[in-house]
């Protein structure tokens, strides 16, 4: 190889690396600058919601929450924790009356009191109606009943037959995962003790669709209507068994948002089917499973040659000579 070139090649490898180690220092030197978030002086702890409340949704103590909102930005519309009427325990029961965003502030006007105006048609959802139960301190589960739990409707009643025989004792829950929507409780103001007085609810309303708003008002003419309280873990529980039966269908092409939208909807709806019963005789050997039915006369059965009592209930046959007479001894 001509010896020119070497040196022109020699020279160009020590060009490149002299410069790319200039290069190296260059921009390991000039560190970039570090960006700084601007300081926003924080306000007050307002009242936020903690997760999307739509229209007629019943506070509980997981809907909101105090957090630091910015100093510049508080309303005076917001709930602010330490003024009166920001009391979290004084909210629960309250009804959204306009949506709120989750992490949105809470304002004054999106709440309505049991005691406001409005508060059932906010609280009722689309087709929905409100019926009044009365109940009492056993039937209302002591007290222990409040807005935005749901519940079972237990219908105790007795069932008289044809016979003379002890009527039929039973009890049948006929709607289940109903809302109740408001209680009369009142809290009082305390006693010579210290202590904080409650007045037990009398009356529970609950929101219910329009055929099961008419069998409710059906069955408290028929016997005493019993809340029976359900776990949280219940609606889940039931919307996994109707998804397995078919009995839930999401459309094709539905977004994940429709979606929960849909299952929502169903797990919250009140049912008034496959209901479920319990008689006396389920509780006690010495209680009635059926409803009692008149007995057949003596005379009649044994006008019959004493067959017809046969298969119509329990009974003796008395022989006397060549007369036999069924005498029914109407068991239980």
């Amino acid at each position: 190889m001509d010896f020119k070139k070497i040196v022109l090649l020699v020279g160009a490898l020590m060009v490149a690396a002299v410069t790319a180690i200039m290069a190296k220092n260059m921009f390991a030197g000039a560190s970039a600058p570090q960006a700084t978030a601007a300081q926003v002086p924080l306000g007050p702890k307002v009242l936020v919601a903690k997760k999307a409340l739509p229209v007629g949704t019943i506070i509980d103590a997981t809907s909101v929450g105090f957090e630091n909102w910015p100093k510049d930005s508080v309303q005076p519309s917001f709930y602010q924790q330490g003024t009166p009427d920001s009391d979290i325990t004084k909210l629960l029961g309250t009804v959204v009356r306009y949506p709120v965003t989750a992490g949105q502030p809470v304002t004054r006007g999106s709440l309505v009191g049991p005691e406001d105006r409005g508060f059932l048609a906010a609280a009722l959802g689309p087709g929905m109606r409100a019926v009044t139960v009365p109940v009492t301190s056993s039937t209302g589960l002591a007290g222990f009943v409040f807005p935005g739990d749901r519940v079972d409707l237990v219908l105790t009643q007795e069932v008289k037959g044809s016979g003379d025989g002890d009527p039929l004792k039973v009890s049948e829950t006929i709607v289940r995962n109903i809302r109740v929507l408001a209680t009369d409780q009142r809290y009082t103001d305390k006693d010579e003790d210290g202590k904080t007085v409650i007045k037990t609810a009398s009356n529970v309303t609950l929101e219910a669709t329009p055929r099961i708003a008419e069998k409710v008002a059906v069955a408290q003419s028929m016997g005493t209507l019993s809340l029976s309280l359900r776990s949280i873990g219940d609606q889940t529980s039931e919307l996994e068994r109707a998804v397995a039966s078919g009995d839930v269908k999401v459309p094709q092409g539905t977004s994940p948002d429709q979606e929960r939208q849909l299952l929502s909807a169903f797990a919250n709806r009140p049912m008034d089917n496959n209901t479920t019963f319990t008689t006396g005789g389920d509780v006690s050997r010495f209680q009635r499973r059926t409803v009692p039915t008149a007995a057949p006369s003596a005379s009649a059965s044994a006008g019959q040659g004493g067959a017809a009592g046969v298969g119509s209930g329990p009974a003796v046959r008395v022989a006397r000579g060549n007369d036999v007479i069924v005498v029914p001894v109407g068991a239980r």
